[in-house]
């Protein structure tokens, strides 16, 4: 009875928290109470998420025929826009993930803002942030989806920049919102390309017409309009080269970096390729190219986070490189394995990163990890979640990451070769980073006085973090055993076995990694100053981020800055010096007719007067000079 309620009511599950963000706002002052609306109406999302997964479960509600309920949005003309809700498994398992991990950074955020005087405004902006993303992962058509793909952004926006105060968030907010308006507008322009070429930009309309299409007319037009869409995952998802803006968000307070890395801004970009996967699928070079991009950021960004020193920016490199893979798992035609790593990451990354609040909560702020070290006895209950976390992401049976990455890995192998062994590559740089993190934060002896008076933090953020760990451990078991496939796929079921090969081989690296991380920076067998000498120049590039955003900053200045001054000469000395001319030629006619406009009657009187005279005298002349030609012949 509940389930079918919910699933009938699920247009609720985004309201509810829309609701809380008005109330909230205006509580803004009281900002216990308000903290208080957002996680009860964040709650009641979740049960009635919990309800519409148990109807899915319980019904023939399946990716092909999923539940749609719609109504007119407003009329143009003869343009009928519509909006409404459309359940199948991947939305399930999409509002249960957004749900849950934001429930727990809701709860979490009670401890971790209650001294903060914006407490009232923070989670005002988080309850709409999440309002956003629910409405994004139930909508109907691809015009719903883009009103609440913006509504992430500007969430974002406001979250990242919530301490505006300082210089550093207010440039790290408009760095994100410009980064991913530059997707956003390829996004546009190829939902536009849809709705001119199909006339609907319904998700089940467009499913039954772009196999006719391919069957007509080929996959030119399709392969366009994809590529433009996939830009807006891009920028959202931080792939490679629109990555810049997710490692500087951080600047918001740590709840943020958690909701934003693991269950909304940066899975939408994800979401939407899955979504819209059958104009995808239906272009080879599309799947190439997603799977490509994806590959190549994995690599990239994990490579990168080998040499970073603060623990949220060393997260957030791995973050870019998680959702690489997530990408490559589309690009080689395993939506399975990708919407499972987005679940499995989704946990174990919300875990992370509010780990990394309360380490950086109990060391005021401080987020250079070689300024930590002995936290394991300060802080044992984080110690042990954050080692879950490390090994959850680092692919180590029986956690969950071990399950999802393996699957992602084999869909690979099968495709590409190059393919799997970079995402192999990278899955043993990820278990080294982390492993490195792990270490030299929480073991061996105090670095500073504030991490030797460090202490644990208090229930409101221990209970998130400890149900996230069991999370972290039992969802890919469970999602395996339970048939994640046969639930969540494209075209067909996809059983989701583990190959022995490639899971053995994983696993090697992950524990060879694991080893080569406690004998560098806990036995010390070989310095890491050492290593990062012997490397140079490739340290360097590491360490500074390839200098993508000087690049970025070097080409603003010569390309903007320089296509601006431009412009601005040709304003200055063609287009104004055309108006300038013109206005300085009405202005000398002007003074020439201003001579014989003067208002006395006596001048008109005498101009008259002596072009009579003239006029006559012209006569007489004519006269004489006819009569002289005449007189001639």
């Amino acid at each position: 009875m509940f389930s079918s309620f919910a699933l009938h009511h699920a247009w609720l599950i985004p309201l509810l928290p829309g609701i809380a963000f008005v109330l909230a706002g205006f509580l803004r002052a009281l900002g216990r109470l308000a903290a208080a609306l957002v996680v009860t109406a964040i709650a009641a999302s979740f049960a009635l998420s919990g309800g519409v997964i148990a109807e899915v479960l319980s019904t023939p509600i399946t990716v092909e025929a999923p539940y749609v309920a719609k109504t007119a949005w407003m009329t143009v003309g003869s343009l009928v826009l519509e909006m409404g809700v459309l359940v199948d498994p991947i939305t399930a398992m999409m509002l249960f993930v957004v749900t849950t991990v934001s429930l727990c950074v809701a709860i979490y955020s009670v401890g971790y803002m209650k001294d903060d005087p914006g407490m009232g405004r923070f989670f005002s902006f988080i309850s709409l942030f999440v309002a956003s993303m629910l409405g994004l992962v139930l909508a109907s058509n691809f015009l719903q989806l883009y009103v609440f793909w913006e509504g992430v952004g500007l969430c974002s926006y406001l979250l990242i920049g919530f301490y505006y105060q300082r210089v550093s968030a207010r440039e790290a907010a408009k760095k994100a919102f410009i980064t991913t308006r530059v997707g956003d507008f390829g996004l546009l322009l190829g939902i536009l390309l849809l709705q001119i070429h199909f006339g609907t930009l319904d998700f089940l309309n467009l499913r039954m017409l772009v196999p006719l299409e391919v069957l007509t007319l080929g996959t030119v037009f399709l392969t366009v309009a994809g590529f433009l869409i996939f830009i807006g995952p891009i920028g959202k998802s931080g792939q490679f080269p629109l990555h810049v803006w997710l490692p500087d968000a951080m600047e918001g307070p740590t709840p943020v970096s958690a909701l934003i890395h693991a269950a909304t801004m940066v899975v939408a970009g994800v979401y939407l390729v899955a979504r819209s996967y059958f104009i995808f699928a239906a272009s080879p070079f599309l799947m190439d190219l997603i799977a490509w991009v994806g590959g190549f950021t994995a690599i990239f960004a994990a490579s990168i986070a080998l040499t970073q020193r603060e623990i949220k920016r060393i997260l957030a490199y791995s973050t870019v490189s998680q959702l690489g893979y997530m990408m490559l798992a589309l690009g080689v035609g395993s939506l399975t394995a990708s919407m499972f790593h987005l679940m499995t990451h989704a946990f174990f990354k919300a875990l992370l990163f509010l780990s990394a609040g309360a380490v950086m909560h109990a060391l005021a702020d401080e987020a250079d990890i070689f300024r930590m070290g002995g936290l394991w006895k300060k802080m044992p209950w984080t110690f042990a979640v954050m080692t879950i976390g490390v090994l959850a992401i680092s692919g180590l049976p029986p956690f969950a990451g071990f399950f999802s990455k393996d699957e992602i890995l084999f869909a690979a192998a099968e495709v590409s070769t190059p393919l799997y062994v970079l995402a192999t590559v990278t899955a043993f740089m990820t278990a080294l980073y982390m492993a490195r993190l792990l270490f030299v934060a929480f073991l061996g002896d105090c670095r500073t006085g504030t991490a030797y008076h460090a202490h644990e933090a208090g229930w409101w953020m221990r209970l998130p973090l400890l149900i996230l760990a069991v999370l972290a451990v039992v969802s890919g078991f469970l999602g395996h055993a339970w048939g994640f496939g046969s639930w969540v796929y494209f075209g067909h079921a996809h059983e989701g076995a583990i190959d022995p090969t490639v899971a053995g081989i994983s696993t090697a690296l992950t524990l060879l990694a694991l080893a080569i991380a406690y004998l560098v920076y806990v036995k010390k067998v070989v310095s890491a100053d050492a290593i990062a000498e012997r490397l140079g120049i490739f340290y360097t590039l590491s360490y500074h981020k390839y200098y993508i955003d000087e690049i970025y900053a070097g080409l603003r200045k010569v390309f903007v800055d320089g296509c601006g001054r431009v412009f601005y000469w040709i304003d200055i000395y063609i287009v104004d010096g055309l108006v300038n001319l013109l206005a300085l030629f009405v202005r000398l006619l002007s003074g020439v007719l201003s001579f014989f406009e003067t208002g006395q009657t006596q001048f008109y009187a005498t101009v008259v007067i002596v072009g009579a005279v003239l006029l006559a005298l012209l006569g007489v002349y004519c006269a004489g000079g006819t009569a002289f030609v005449g007189g001639g012949f």
